[in-house]
């Protein structure tokens, strides 16, 4: 059935209330084929690029399903539990959540680098939903914070993430807690075979729905690659930037102390900027993004923990100052852009030690990127000429014939005494006063 509009999908009339508030007139391809089936109790496998609108993909049935039930959620308890890989994803899903499902919905954000206490307290009244990531929540579980016996709904969000930034066993830990009458929904950007065991092992005759082919670029965003030695790209940088065209661009770097690296010498010449990364605490990565959403920084310099989780509106450029290691993660970075039908530009900075990484990118995306610019190395400079002392004319090769050595202590003045010791030395004797030590000594 071709699902033109959001009345077609089953969804109640309260649902549907707040979609139109929202703004939201038509489904996207995953809400479309994913919402049907999850409706109806079934268990979900949905393949789709961030950017695809997953999140009211997984939210709208839950918030329907929480609609028919009555009372509150016990002590403690939570009806639905949705696992996200990073903050600012859990973060993006709480705000949406919100504004689909008004201020009746009672939701708790379980993650690291914020108030641990503030959230026990949350829990222990009960709430409809918790937004968590997997290392804080499996925390609040061994420490009987929080109970999953009741919960009815599970939902994995970026599990290819989830698996590569390593919470597999914290994720089977949390299902296990759940226990099997659950429905679960699992979206994954990417099918590696780790996916589809860890599918294997938490669905139940899943439907599996795919918006379109893993590792996809969207046809809205313009791609192109600079190329640049590694020493010239602050200049290539400054460049772009000088274009009023770029009005609001995530500059991605390959590790943390390169973010923050990029984002000093940007405020050196005189661009706004703010970093994003690990390091930063909860509060300086929220307010980091809030500045850059509100427009008042132009600028946000982030690593891959922003590749997925980040929804900013009307995000016009995507730079990658320096690909990633992971292929898989350049998808994910230009996905920034281009969202929801609006057009974007990619740009790759690359030098030449990256030469490999950008062909392992236009390998997985299957098209080849248009290149403009060369990779200027530094010039060497040559070593300075030796000067040769006073007295000495060139070394031929094979060395220097004695005939042109100079001789040694010429020109200096010594006592007649000195001078035959210097004499005796040259023919192969002693001075007549080292001979005379080593009598005594003796």
């Amino acid at each position: 059935m071709n699902h033109s509009t959001f009345t077609t999908l089953g969804l109640p009339a309260n649902i549907l209330g707040a979609l139109d508030k929202a703004g939201f007139k038509t489904p996207t391809a995953i809400q479309a084929k994913a919402i049907p089936p999850q409706l109806q109790r079934r268990d979900i496998l949905g393949i789709a690029q961030t950017g695809s609108g997953k999140t009211a993909a997984f939210g709208l049935p839950i918030l329907a399903g929480i609609a028919e039930l009555t009372g509150r959620p016990n002590p403690m308890t939570t009806r639905a539990l949705i696992l996200a890989p990073t903050r600012e994803l859990a973060v993006q899903i709480d705000e949406v959540l919100h504004k689909l499902g008004g201020t009746r919905l009672s939701t708790v954000l379980v993650l690291g680098g914020t108030s641990r206490n503030a959230q026990i307290q949350k829990i222990a009244k009960g709430v409809d939903v918790v937004i968590a990531t997997p290392g804080r929540l499996v925390d609040l579980l061994d420490d009987k914070k929080l109970r999953l016996n009741e919960t009815r709904w599970l939902v994995l969000d970026e599990a290819d993430r989830m698996l590569d930034m390593g919470f597999i066993h914290p994720v089977r830990k949390i299902a296990a807690a759940i226990g099997p009458r659950r429905q679960t929904a699992l979206f994954s950007a990417t099918m590696a075979k780790e996916v589809a065991e860890l599918a294997a092992g938490l669905l139940n005759d899943p439907v599996r729905v795919e918006a379109q082919p893993p590792a996809t670029t969207v046809g809205t965003i313009e791609q192109r690659v600079i190329l640049s030695g590694s020493k010239q790209k602050r200049e290539e940088l400054n460049k772009l930037l000088a274009d009023p065209a770029l009005q609001r661009v995530i500059i991605f770097s390959r590790t943390k102390h390169g973010a923050d690296r990029v984002a000093k010498n940007l405020a050196v010449d005189g661009h706004e900027a703010a970093a994003i990364h690990g390091n930063k605490s909860q509060n300086a990565r929220q307010a980091a993004l809030k500045g850059f959403a509100s427009g008042a920084v132009r600028i946000l310099v982030a690593t891959d923990i922003a590749a997925r989780g980040i929804d900013v509106p009307n995000i016009t450029h995507v730079i990658n100052y320096e690909l990633p290691d992971d292929a898989e993660n350049y998808v994910h970075r230009i996905g920034r852009t281009g969202r929801n039908g609006a057009s974007g530009v990619a740009i790759t900075l690359c030098d030449g030690t990256e030469r490999a990484k950008l062909r392992d990118v236009e390998r997985l995306i299957r098209r080849t990127l248009p290149v403009s610019g060369e990779i200027k190395e530094p010039v060497a400079t040559q070593p300075k000429a030796k000067v040769p002392h006073r007295g000495q004319g060139p070394k031929p090769e094979g060395g220097r014939p004695n005939a042109q050595r100079p001789q040694r202590n010429a020109g200096r003045h010594f006592s007649g005494a000195k001078k035959a010791a210097i004499a005796g030395q040259r023919q192969g004797g002693k001075p007549q006063r080292s001979r005379q030590k080593q009598r005594v000594t003796a």
